[in-house]
C-alpha cells in the first residue's frame, strides 16, 4: 500500500496535485491543515483494490413478511418480485444471522405467466378528512360578531370625537356670538347679570336674553323678563278645588325637606274646612327615630287617626279602608335622589290600588342642579305639583323657580317656616318673581365681563330647555 501526502496552500490547490499524481479515481484518506497549510492523506484507487477481498454474494436478506406476517415497515412502497422459475432450484445461502448455509423458508413460488413489475402500496389508505360544518359555521359567526364589535366600537369613537369637536366649535360660536352682541346691545348684559344673581340657570337667562326684544332701556328689558317668568310660573289660583275635591295626597322629597311639617299644615287646613272625620293620615316612615311620633303628636292635637303602613301591601290595605275619607294625606319616609328605593317608592305609590297624586316637596335652599336631580328622581309617571318648603331660609330663590318653570311643575303652595298651619300659603306669582330679584344688586357684582362669554357659551350646549311662552 503506497499512501502518499500532498500539501498545498488551499484545498483546492492540494486536490489539483492528488488528481494529476493518482488521477481522478483516488482515494482521499485525510485532509487537515497543518502549520498554515492543508495536508492530504491519498491513495490509488489501484492500491485499494488490491487490498479488498474476493467478492462473495450476498444473499438477499429475508423479508420481515417471511418472519412476521402482521408487521408492516416503512417506507410503504416496495417493487414486488418477479416470479422464478419452477425449476430452478434455491441456491444455498449464508445465514445473515448465524453465518451458515440455511433452506429458504418460504415455500418456492409457482411459476406464472411473467407480468410487468408493479408497485404495490403496502400502506393502508389514509381516512379521507371530514368537515365539520357545524364547527367552521360557529367560527364563522364568532368572527363576524368580534368584527361587528370592534367596527362598533370604532363607529363610538368616531362619535365622540365629532361630539366634541361640535362642541367645542359651538362654545367659541356662542362666545363670539355673545361678545358682539354685549358691545351692540348693553343692556342685554345687564339684565343677564340680574338672572345670573337672582338664581336663575344660565340656560334659561340666555334664552330670555335671545328672545328679549330690542330695546335701550334695562329697566324696561327687566320688566318684560319678569313679565315672561310670570306668565310661565303655574300656580293654583285657589285652593278650594284642591280641598273640596279631596283624594289621596303623598307629600314625597328628599330627606330634611320638611315633609313631615307640610303634612300637618295641610291637615290643619282640611280640617278647618271639613273637620277631623273627613281626614285620614298615613305614614310609611317607620325607619326614622321619631318620625312616625311627630306625625302622631300632629295627628292627637287635630283629631285625626295616624295609620303606619311598612310596605306596598299595608297600604293597599290601609287605603281600602279608607276608601270613605274625603282627603288623605300620606307621608312619605325620605331620601336621597340618588338612592335606588326613591324608584320603589314612587311605584308604591303608584300601584297601591288607589289613585295617589304625588306632591314634590322642593327645598328653596338647594342649588339648581340638585332640584333638577330631585324632580327627576321622583318624577315617576307625573307629578301633580310641587310645594317649595324654606323659604324663609333662601337666600335667593330663582333656582327653585327656575326648576319650576324648566320641568313645568304645577306649585300648589310654599312654606315660610315651622308654624302650623301659619306658614303654608297658595303661590302668588307676582310676590315670588318679585322676592326672586330683590336685594340682587350686589350678588351681581360678582359677575365680570369676562365670565358672561363662558356662562353663556355653556348655556348654548344645554338642550334640556323645555319650551318657554313669550306671549
Amino acid at each position: 500500500m503506497n499512501v502518499k501526502k500532498f500539501t498545498a496552500a488551499t484545498s483546492r490547490d492540494a486536490l489539483r496535485k492528488v488528481r494529476e499524481a493518482l488521477g481522478p479515481d483516488a482515494v482521499i484518506l485525510s485532509n487537515r491543515p497543518v502549520d498554515g497549510v492543508v495536508e492530504i492523506l491519498a491513495l490509488d484507487n489501484d492500491d485499494v483494490a488490491s487490498l479488498a477481498s474476493p467478492a462473495i454474494e450476498e444473499p438477499q436478506a429475508p423479508s420481515f413478511a417471511a418472519f412476521d406476517n402482521d408487521f408492516d415497515p416503512e417506507p410503504v412502497f416496495t417493487r414486488a418480485p418477479a416470479p422464478a422459475p419452477r425449476a430452478a432450484a434455491a441456491p444455498a445461502r449464508l445465514d445473515p444471522f448465524a453465518g451458515q448455509p440455511y433452506v429458504e423458508r418460504r415455500a418456492a413460488p409457482v411459476a406464472e405467466p411473467e407480468v410487468p413489475p408493479t408497485y404495490v402500496n403496502r400502506r393502508a389508505p389514509a381516512p379521507e378528512a371530514t368537515v365539520d360544518m357545524a364547527a367552521m359555521t360557529q367560527m364563522m359567526s364568532a368572527a363576524i360578531a368580534q368584527a361587528k364589535e370592534s367596527a362598533a366600537v370604532e363607529m363610538s369613537g368616531m362619535m365622540n370625537e365629532i361630539r366634541a369637536m361640535r362642541g367645542l366649535m359651538e362654545t367659541q360660536l356662542a362666545e363670539l356670538s355673545w361678545n358682539a352682541t354685549a358691545q351692540r346691545e348693553p343692556q342685554k348684559a345687564a339684565v343677564l347679570r340680574e338672572l345670573l344673581a337672582a338664581g336663575f340657570s344660565a340656560t334659561l337667562a340666555r334664552y330670555l336674553i335671545d328672545k328679549m326684544p330690542a330695546t335701550k332701556d334695562a329697566a324696561e328689558a327687566l320688566r318684560w323678563i319678569k313679565t315672561v317668568l310670570a306668565r310661565n310660573l303655574t300656580t293654583i289660583a285657589n285652593e278650594d278645588d284642591l280641598l273640596n275635591r279631596g283624594g289621596v295626597f303623598a307629600l314625597v322629597g328628599p330627606t330634611g325637606v320638611g315633609k313631615t311639617t307640610t303634612t300637618a299644615k295641610l291637615a290643619a287646613r282640611c280640617v278647618m274646612r271639613h273637620g277631623p272625620d273627613k281626614l285620614a293620615l298615613i305614614t310609611t316612615d317607620a325607619y326614622r327615630i321619631g318620625g312616625h311620633e311627630q306625625l302622631r303628636i300632629y295627628g292627637k292635637i287635630l283629631g285625626v287617626m295616624v295609620h303606619s303602613v311598612k310596605d306596598e301591601a299595608d297600604l293597599r290595605i290601609a287605603l281600602k279602608e279608607l276608601k270613605n275619607k274625603h282627603t288623605v294625606l300620606i307621608d312619605t319616609i325620605g331620601m336621597s335622589q340618588r338612592d335606588q328605593m326613591v324608584t320603589e317608592q314612587v311605584a308604591m305609590l303608584s300601584e297601591s290600588g288607589a289613585d295617589v297624586k304625588r306632591l314634590l316637596c322642593l327645598n328653596a335652599t338647594s342649588t339648581n342642579e340638585t332640584l333638577n336631580e330631585v324632580v327627576r328622581a321622583y318624577q315617576g309617571s307625573g307629578l301633580a305639583g310641587c310645594i317649595m318648603t324654606k323659604l324663609d331660609e333662601a337666600a335667593s330663590i330663582g333656582n327653585v323657580l327656575d326648576v319650576v318653570i324648566r320641568q313645568k311643575l304645577n306649585l300648589h303652595y310654599i312654606s315660610n317656616g315651622q308654624r302650623v298651619p301659619e306658614d303654608l300659603h297658595l303661590a302668588d306669582r307676582a310676590m315670588l318673581i318679585d322676592r326672586a330679584f330683590r336685594n340682587t344688586r350686589n350678588s351681581a357684582a360678582q359677575f365680570g365681563d369676562a365670565d358672561l362669554p363662558l356662562m353663556m357659551a355653556a348655556a348654548a350646549a344645554d338642550r334640556s330647555l323645555r319650551e318657554v311662552h313669550l306671549g
